[in-house]
């Protein structure tokens, strides 16, 4: 039976990695499955590419707002009439959804990214130069001395964030992200604890930021949505504080986690490494595998309107539909082998960054990162592998590593 497998179709911890063989199983028996355990309100599983792309393409018929994702511990067991923690565009439908996104979307455009290139490859380079001086006879926790720190770094000059204050950043992404993992809650606390508090001081951090920027505005994002309007309007204190919180979260996690994934699979897949130090310019593709590979954020959820058939199964207007990208990433039948990690895998219709109305905000400037990255790594390194355990975060939203311990040599012309 499949619900024997509840346990794993979606659980708190991840700790093990995702339950491909489980997801494996619905998508073939089945793809729209009632998911119903104690402790966790009721949701519909959707394991299937076609059908996490025929929901999120109708955000008329199908909304966000209801119900982010599926969060054990961090939510209650039943709906409610209580607000939501923050209010951003994960968790806003049609038409705000659209004016809220155009405020900073332009900022993430493609061609106003080129002028950025240059400040990441310094960033990672720098980064890069310190993972080797702070090393021990070339060891190194690649998460804390790398890759936790390349996107984090990016994110905190686009938002005018000063260098001391990143740790902050840091410190509050981990809690949020990591609510449920006892690593990061401070004695006494619970997960919920755990996320309030965190996203509490965010929320007074960027308010003081706020007041500088209409004070004093500068080139940064946070310049930008202080002093934005919707439908001639300041934007709201809840909703611009809201905003600031999802990009620090949001642009951290999934690039800091894709990155680690990314190199663990080249590590797992020598030869896949070793085609791309023969040819780097492969490494725009190795990039798209790797997202679909490691696929970082697990679940959103998605709420009906009214009644809808799915692959047969009814679904009543206000259930929710938990959507999942790992799955979707390893789908048979859109996948040419889904389970092999390829480099130069073409097509690549992965759905790591989602797809329509809410498609990330932010994947123009992933892909920048990690191209960027993984050019870095392949030069500097001569060889890489694990020197110890993989620790992976406790979370039911996000497929984070804590720590991958590596050994590796330099080349020489990298040095």
């Amino acid at each position: 039976m499949v619900n024997a497998f509840d346990d794993f179709i979606l659980n708190e911890t991840y700790e093990h990695g995702y339950p491909h063989e489980v997801w494996a199983r619905l998508r073939r028996d089945a793809p729209v499955y009632r998911y119903e355990r104690p402790g966790v309100r009721p949701f519909w599983a959707i394991t299937k590419h076609a059908d996490v792309i025929a929901v999120s393409k109708h955000p008329g018929l199908y909304e966000n707002a209801p119900r982010l994702a599926v969060f054990p511990g961090l939510e209650p067991e039943a709906p409610t009439d209580e607000p939501p923690p923050a209010r951003h565009l994960l968790n806003m439908d049609p038409p705000e959804h659209g004016q809220f996104r155009r405020l900073l979307s332009s900022r993430f455009a493609p061609r106003q990214l080129v002028p950025k290139t240059a400040e990441v490859e310094r960033i990672t380079r720098d980064i890069f130069d310190a993972l080797v001086q702070g090393s021990r006879a070339g060891e190194a926790d690649f998460v804390t001395a790398f890759s936790a720190k390349v996107p984090l770094a990016v994110l905190a000059e686009m938002l005018g964030v000063p260098r001391e204050d990143w740790p902050l950043l840091f410190q509050w992404t981990n809690e949020t992200i990591g609510a449920n993992d006892p690593e990061f809650q401070q004695q006494g606390e619970t997960a919920q604890d755990t996320a309030e508090r965190s996203r509490t001081e965010l929320f007074g951090y960027f308010w003081k930021m706020i007041e500088a920027r209409r004070a004093a505005p500068t080139d940064d994002l946070i310049s930008i949505l202080a002093n934005a309007t919707v439908n001639g309007e300041p934007i709201p204190p809840f909703e611009l504080l809201s905003y600031c919180y999802l990009i620090v979260v949001a642009g951290n996690e999934t690039t800091r986690n894709a990155t680690t994934g990314g190199l663990l699979a080249l590590i797992h897949n020598p030869g896949e490494l070793d085609k791309l130090r023969r040819n780097p310019a492969l490494v725009d593709t190795a990039v798209e595998e790797i997202v679909r590979w490691t696929s970082p954020v697990i679940q959103f959820c998605r709420t009906p309107k009214q009644d809808v058939v799915l692959r047969g199964q009814r679904i009543r207007a206000g259930e929710n539909l938990c959507l999942f990208y790992p799955s979707a990433n390893r789908d048979e039948d859109v996948f040419d082998a889904p389970f092999e990690f390829r480099i130069d895998r073409s097509p690549n219709p992965h759905l790591g960054f989602g797809i329509g109305e809410h498609f990330c905000l932010g994947a123009n400037l992933a892909r920048l990162e990690l191209r960027v990255i993984f050019r870095e790594l392949l030069r500097r390194l001569a060889s890489v592998e694990l020197a110890g355990s993989v620790s992976r975060l406790r979370s039911s939203f996000v497929g984070g590593i804590k720590a991958m311990p590596i050994r590796f040599t330099l080349a020489e012309s990298g040095q």
